[in-house]
């Protein structure tokens, strides 16, 4: 335990020069004598830890000392960063041991490539989903990632129902959601953005069109302050909710109910589920379910058979009609034939 707690406060030092002995026991767990007592363990190892006094002190190490790897390029010290599933690795109980890598790696790195490596973290993040899903690989991705990359302002043409937008946007970063890449971006102003300053979602896989910014030379300037995961988990539940535009009244029965989250948007089953009037007599619950569209519900609740009933609107009721009509002539057909 404690081999590994001085590897770790020799890493740290290495990686960020300077650090004082209140901010190594914060980092590690432990108190500041604790700190001075492994700065000595340390140097009688032959690590060259010293502490020096005064505004700019804290612990450091001797001129020289430090491993480096040298033929890393920037874009491979960029994409080691991105290697991470940050909430799966928290899941499996491994985020620490994911920590200690980063800091292994940033340790031994370059300053100048950390970083670049450090940058990328400010740029992607990965929401992966419970069960990993072989993402989608939308045509204009690498071109909008080579825009993220660079901090371009870029003109997207977007396709909304029924019909194609277009869209300024400073790309931020993008997101991988269940398979699905999403790209966040602030609106500069101008008659194709809408109010300046406001952050919006766009999913990659609908656009269908990207070029650069009319006019836009130069980068735009990131706000510092903007942190992406923290962003996105901000308001991915309220983008979500946002992509249920109607709804549709569905009587479902207590096996229905139970698989309902499995089928449909989770956003959509939770409203439901809260919503939920009491079982009538048969032991059914009718409730209303916010869906994307009426084509996306009846291939959602489709999958749940006899479970669910759809009691409105009155064409998705139709279609669910002639799909039971449709099987029972198929099946009924194949009884007459034996």
């Amino acid at each position: 335990m404690r081999a590994a707690r001085l590897i770790r406060m020799a890493l740290l030092v290495q990686s960020s020069p300077g650090l004082t002995a209140a901010a190594l026991a914060l980092e590690l767990g432990v108190s500041e004598r604790t700190v001075i007592r492994d700065a000595r363990a340390l140097q009688e190892a032959g690590v060259p830890v010293r502490s020096e006094r005064g505004r700019t002190g804290g612990y450091r190490l001797a001129p020289g000392y430090r491993t480096r790897l040298t033929t890393l390029r920037p874009a491979e010290a960029e994409t080691l960063y991105l290697s991470g599933v940050p909430a799966a690795l928290r899941d499996l109980g491994l985020s620490g041991a994911a920590d200690a890598a980063r800091l292994k790696l940033s340790a031994m790195l370059l300053p100048s490539l950390r970083a670049a490596a450090e940058s990328s973290v400010h740029r992607f993040h990965l929401d992966a989903p419970a069960w990993f899903r072989q993402p989608s690989a939308p045509e204009l991705l690498p071109e909008l990632a080579r825009a993220v990359w660079a901090d371009r302002t870029v003109l997207l043409a977007y396709a909304r129902p029924g019909r194609e937008v277009a869209r300024l946007v400073e790309p931020y970063g993008l997101v991988l959601k269940a398979g699905v890449w999403y790209v966040v971006g602030r609106v500069p102003g101008g008659p194709a953005a809408g109010p300046a300053g406001a952050w919006r979602t766009y999913r990659v896989d609908r656009v269908t069109a990207l070029s650069p910014a009319p006019g836009a030379g130069e980068p735009f300037v990131r706000d510092p302050s903007f942190d992406l995961a923290a962003y996105w988990e901000e308001h991915s539940a309220a983008f979500a909710r946002a992509l249920l535009r109607t709804s549709v009244t569905v009587r479902v029965t207590e096996q229905g109910l139970r698989r309902l989250p499995a089928v449909v948007d989770p956003a959509g089953a939770a409203e439901a589920l809260a919503s939920a009037g009491v079982p009538d007599a048969a032991g059914r619950i009718t409730l209303g379910l916010p869906v994307e569209s009426e084509e996306v519900a009846f291939e959602q609740l489709s999958v749940l058979g006899a479970e669910a009933e759809v009691l409105a609107p009155q064409g998705l009721r139709a279609r669910f009609r002639e799909r039971a009509q449709a099987l029972a002539a198929l099946y009924g057909a194949e009884e007459d034939q034996r």
